[in-house]
C-alpha cells in the first residue's frame, strides 16, 4: 500500500507541476510589466484552454486524495 500511495504521489505531483507550466499567463505578472501580455489579451478562451483546466483539477484532486491516504498510511 505504501508503494502504490508513494508512486501515486509523485506522478501526480509531477503531472500538476508540468500542466500548471502549460496554462498561459493572465496578465498582471511579471510579463506584462515588459510588454509579453499584449498577446494575451487578444486570445480568448478556447476549447484546448478549457480542457486544459479540467486536466488541471482532476490532476490537482488526485494529488490531494494521495496526499491525504500517504498521511493515513503513516
Amino acid at each position: 500500500m505504501i508503494w502504490i500511495a508513494g508512486s501515486l504521489q509523485i506522478i501526480s505531483a509531477l503531472l500538476l507541476v508540468f500542466l500548471v507550466l502549460l496554462h498561459s499567463g493572465k496578465g498582471g505578472g511579471l510579463s506584462d510589466m515588459f510588454g509579453g501580455g499584449a498577446g494575451a489579451v487578444a486570445a480568448g478562451s478556447t476549447v484546448v484552454e478549457r480542457n486544459l483546466d479540467r486536466i488541471t483539477v482532476v490532476a490537482a484532486l488526485v494529488f490531494a486524495f494521495s496526499s491525504i491516504a500517504y498521511g493515513l498510511v503513516f
